[in-house]
C-alpha cells in the first residue's frame, strides 16, 4: 500500500515540477523511477532492495507474476487510444507537404538507418534492431511543447515540430507494435509462412475491432444512448473491452486496435469529442505518471551495466546528429524552409513517452521469450529517450540563436474574439504584413474568419490548451475585444505576461464608460469605447479609413473630431513602417508628423487642413 501510493504521490510530483519549469515530464519521472529502483538497491537501500520493487519479490513487490505487464499493456492501450483521437486526416492534407514527409520518408529513414546501426554497433540481430528503429521513430508532442514554449520562433518552424509530433506517435507505435508482431509470431524459423499467417490475423482482427467498435461507440454516443454522466467511463470501458477482445482472437493485436479506434472517432462526426478528449487526457497523465516510475525502477543495474560503454555514445551520436538530420533534410527538400531552420528542426527531436513505454512492455516480453538481444531494448530506448529530452532541454533555445531562427521580437498579434469588428480590424493589420491570430469560442465566428482568409483558432479562453500552443511563440501583442468584459479582463490578467511582450489591450467595459474609472494603459482604443460602441460603428460604417497626418495641431484635431462622433473611434498610427495603437504611439513619444491615422466611423470633415499643410 504505501509503495503504491508512493507512487501516485512521487508521479503529481513530478508532472508539478515539470510544469513549474517548463520541462518535459517524463524526464523527472524516469529520474525518479531510476532513484527509488535500481540506484536504491545499489547505493541507497541497506538490504540491496529496490524502495519501489514493481514485480513481486518474495515478501516485497507490487505485481506478482505478469500482472505488471498486463497492467502496462492496458495503460498503453489508453495512452495509444488518445494518440490515435488526436490523428486527424485533414491535418495530414493541410499541414503541408514538409509534415507528410517527415512521418513518411523521415520516419523511413530513421527506421532503416537507426536499425543498421544498431546492428552493426551493438551486433544485435536484424529483429531486435528494427525493433528499436521502430520504437525511437517517435517524437512526441507532450515533450517537444514544454521544450518550444519560451523560445519564440518563426510559426513555420513551430508548426512543423508540433504536427510532426502529434501526427507520428501513433504511427511510429503502429510501426513498433508491427514490428514486435513479427519478431513474436516468427521464432526461430524467422519469417516463415506461420509467421505470416500470425501477421495477416493481426492486423485483420486489430483494424476489424478498432474499426468497428469505433462506430458503434460514436453512434451510442450521438444518439444519446448513454447518458452524459456516463460518457467518459464508458467510453474507457470500450477502450479496454476493444483491447481485451482483440486479445483473445488475435493475440498482441490489442494495441493495433486501440490506435485505429482512436483514429476512426477522432476522424468521425463525434458530438462529444472535445470532451473525451480532456478527460482522456486527465487519465493518461495519471497513467504515465505511474507507468513511467514502474518501469524505470523495474530496470536493473545490469541492464544500465549495459550501456556502460563506446558503443552506447556511438550509436546515440550517430542517431541524433546524423540519421535525424538526414531524415529532416531529405524530407524538406525543395521545401520553402531556409537552410537555419532545418538545422533547427534536425536539432529538436527528443523522444517521448510512447518509445519509453513500449520498449518497456516489448523488451519484457521479448526476454520472457529468450529471443536474443531482447536485454537490449528498454535500456537502449531510455538512453535515447533521457538523451535526447536532457540535450533539447537543455540548448534548444541556445541553439535556436546560434543557428538565427530566435525571433528578437514577437511582433504577432492575438485577438480574443471574432465578431464582426474583430474581423475586419483583423484583415485591416494583416493588410499592413501583420501576422494577427484570432480565437474564440464561438465556431460560428471562427468559421466566418477563415473564409475570410484570416487565422483563426476555434479556443475556449479559459482552457489551458491556448498557453501549450507552440506555434503562438511570435505573438508579442494581446488585444482583447469581446463583448464579455470579464472574458476580456480574464485575457489581460492571465495571458498579458505571455501573449503581451509588447503590450495588451482590451475594450473598456460597459461600467467604466459610465463611471470614467477605465484604466488608460489597458484601452484598446479610447476609455469611452467599449463593445456596444465598437458594434455600432461598425454596423453604421463598416469601413476602416485612413487619413495623412502631417502635423501635430492636425493630430489633436482628429483626435478631437473623433471624440464628438459617439460612431467613430480612432484606431491605429502608421508611421515609418510601424503600427502603433493610440497609447502606444503617444507614450513612445514619436514626432506627430508624417504620419497615417486609421480610423472606424464615417468620414471626417477635413476642411480645417490648409493647402499648404496638405502638400507637406
Amino acid at each position: 500500500m504505501l509503495e503504491l501510493a508512493g507512487i501516485i504521490i512521487l508521479g503529481i510530483l513530478a508532472q508539478w515540477v515539470a510544469w513549474k519549469f517548463k520541462i518535459p515530464a517524463i524526464l523527472p519521472l524516469i529520474l525518479i523511477g531510476l532513484i527509488v529502483g535500481p540506484i536504491a538497491a545499489e547505493y541507497l537501500s541497506e538490504d540491496g532492495t529496490k524502495w519501489i520493487e514493481p514485480i513481486w519479490n518474495g515478501d516485497k513487490g507490487l505485481f506478482p507474476g505478469d500482472y505488471l505487464y498486463y497492467f502496462v499493456s492496458l495503460a498503453i492501450s489508453i495512452i495509444l487510444f488518445e494518440g490515435g483521437l488526436t490523428l486527424k486526416r485533414n491535418e495530414i492534407k493541410n499541414v503541408g507537404p514538409v509534415i507528410t514527409k517527415l512521418i513518411t520518408l523521415g520516419s523511413a529513414v530513421t527506421f532503416f538507418g537507426a536499425a543498421i546501426i544498431a546492428h552493426f554497433i551493438f551486433d544485435l540481430g536484424w529483429e531486435i534492431s528494427f525493433l528499436f528503429s521502430g520504437l525511437i521513430i517517435v517524437t512526441g508532442p507532450t515533450v517537444i511543447t514544454p521544450i518550444l514554449r519560451n523560445i519564440p520562433l518563426k510559426k513555420d518552424i513551430s508548426t512543423v515540430l508540433k504536427w510532426e509530433g502529434i501526427l507520428i506517435d501513433p504511427i511510429g507505435a503502429l510501426v513498433a507494435v508491427l514490428v514486435f508482431e513479427f519478431i513474436s509470431v516468427g521464432g526461430e524459423g524467422g519469417f516463415t509462412k506461420t509467421a505470416l499467417i500470425e501477421f495477416g490475423k493481426i492486423l485483420l482482427f486489430g483494424t476489424t475491432f478498432g474499426f468497428t467498435f469505433a462506430h458503434a461507440l460514436a453512434y451510442a454516443i450521438n444518439k444519446k444512448l448513454i447518458p452524459h454522466y456516463l460518457l467518459n467511463v464508458v467510453s474507457l470501458s470500450a477502450v479496454l473491452l476493444v483491447f481485451v477482445e482483440s486479445e483473445l482472437f488475435a493475440h498482441e493485436s490489442g494495441l493495433l486496435a486501440v490506435v485505429v479506434m482512436g483514429m476512426v472517432l477522432g476522424n468521425g462526426k463525434l458530438n462529444n469529442i472535445k470532451e473525451l478528449l480532456y478527460f482522456k487526457e486527465s487519465l493518461s497523465v495519471l497513467l504515465i505518471s505511474i507507468l513511467f516510475i514502474l518501469l524505470a525502477a523495474n530496470i536493473n543495474m545490469d541492464q544500465l551495466l549495459l550501456l556502460y560503454t563506446w558503443k552506447t555514445a556511438a550509436l546515440f551520436a550517430l542517431v541524433v546528429f546524423i540519421i535525424r538530420p538526414l531524415a529532416v533534410f531529405l524530407s524538406t527538400t525543395n521545401s520553402k524552409l531556409k537552410f537555419n531552420e532545418k538545422l533547427f528542426i534536425s536539432w529538436v527531436g527528443p523522444r517521448g513517452i510512447v518509445a519509453a513505454g513500449i520498449a518497456s512492455l516489448f523488451g519484457s516480453k521479448l526476454l520472457k521469450q529468450g529471443v536474443e538481444g531482447a536485454e537490449y531494448i528498454t535500456p537502449l530506448v531510455f538512453m535515447i529517450v533521457l538523451g535526447t529530452v536532457l540535450l533539447n532541454a537543455t540548448t534548444a533555445r541556445l541553439f535556436a540563436k546560434l543557428v538565427g531562427v530566435f525571433l528578437k521580437s514577437s511582433n504577432a498579434i492575438l485577438i480574443v474574439g471574432a465578431s464582426n469588428p474583430s474581423r475586419l480590424i483583423a484583415s485591416f493589420l494583416k493588410s499592413k504584413g501583420k501576422r494577427v491570430v484570432i480565437i474564440d469560442s464561438n465556431k460560428n465566428f471562427i468559421k466566418q474568419a477563415l473564409n475570410e482568409d484570416l487565422e483563426a483558432l476555434a479556443v475556449n479562453i479559459y482552457d489551458d490548451e491556448l498557453r501549450d500552443n507552440i506555434e503562438l511563440n511570435d505573438v508579442g501583442y494581446l488585444i482583447a475585444m469581446t463583448g464579455n468584459d470579464a472574458v476580456n479582463k480574464y485575457a489581460l490578467a492571465n495571458f498579458s505576461t505571455i501573449f503581451g511582450e509588447h503590450g495588451a489591450f482590451r475594450l473598456a467595459s460597459s461600467l467604466e464608460v459610465i463611471n470614467a474609472t477605465s484604466e488608460e494603459r489597458e484601452n484598446f482604443f479610447t476609455p469611452k469605447d467599449d463593445y456596444i460602441n465598437l458594434s455600432e460603428a461598425f454596423r453604421e460604417n463598416p469601413t476602416i479609413k485612413e487619413i495623412e497626418i502631417n502635423s501635430e495641431e492636425e493630430y489633436n484635431k482628429i483626435l478631437e473630431l473623433l471624440a464628438k462622433e459617439e460612431k467613430s473611434i480612432p484606431l491605429f498610427i502608421e508611421k515609418d513602417k510601424g503600427i502603433y495603437l493610440i497609447a502606444e504611439f503617444e507614450k513612445a513619444g514619436l514626432e506627430k508628423k508624417g504620419l497615417t491615422f486609421s480610423y472606424l466611423g464615417k468620414d471626417i470633415d477635413e476642411s480645417y487642413k490648409t493647402e499648404k499643410e496638405v502638400y507637406l
